[in-house]
């Protein structure tokens, strides 16, 4: 079906989007009455700019690839659903994200009920991993592969072992780069709440992270010489 309802461009360079009063940007607000309006190009544009990073920011809260898959469709399917009831208080991203942690959060308690009574079949290791991380590097050696991965396995268990309430604050500044006030917004909480959350998860971390390292064997990853 041709949409003509709007010209939204999906590429619109960000140098572009005004800054009105209301503070969302000329596209944001362009982008939300497409979407009001059922535009097909608004619709496709949201998933372009959006799908991705909500999915990576859904998977470090479950620490489940295949659970994000679903948490993500379910963000956007609110998103589709309340985009009426948006009233620019707040950013579209910020709103967005917000309505992602919630429903990360929901997952979790669900999920969480749900695995006590079952037995999993995958392989734990396996589930860490989107299928694009498993995919090889040909442009790196596989050293620097094991060891890249051996830091991402240690710092995804460290954040998996955080409080729900630290490990949102601290993706979303130090993943997510957003600012205290936006996470202050995505959270409902207030810029102090903030700071201390990010400053108490990043401790937790730190203190994770050289536990884990002061148990973990050596890796032995230089390759041996030929003589």
């Amino acid at each position: 079906m041709a949409d003509t309802t709007i010209g939204f461009q999906l590429d619109a360079p960000l140098g572009a989007c005004e800054m009105p009063a209301s503070g969302l940007t000329s596209c944001e607000q362009e982008l939300i009455e497409g979407l009001r309006a059922g535009s097909e190009v608004a619709y496709e544009a949201l998933i372009s700019q959006y799908q991705q990073p909500i999915y990576a920011l859904v998977c470090r809260l479950l620490n489940d690839p295949e659970d994000a898959c679903d948490a993500t469709q379910e963000v956007f399917l609110k998103v589709f659903r309340n985009i009426q009831n948006f009233r620019g208080h707040s950013s579209l991203k910020t709103w967005i994200y917000r309505i992602a942690v919630n429903e990360a959060h929901n997952h979790r308690r669900w999920f969480s009920r749900r695995r006590k009574k079952e037995v999993g079949l995958e392989d734990e290791e396996d589930a860490r991993y989107t299928y694009q991380e498993r995919l090889p590097d040909p442009g790196r050696s596989p050293f620097d592969a094991a060891l890249d991965s051996e830091t991402h396995v240690l710092i995804e268990q460290a954040l998996a072992g955080l409080s729900p309430a630290f490990r949102s604050a601290v993706v979303l500044r130090d993943i997510e780069d957003l600012s205290y006030e936006e996470i202050a917004e995505v959270l409902q909480v207030s810029l102090g709440t903030v700071k201390s959350r990010i400053l108490r998860g990043r401790e937790a971390l730190r203190k994770a992270l050289a536990s884990k390292l002061e148990h973990e064997p050596a890796l032995h990853l230089a390759p041996q010489t030929v003589e």
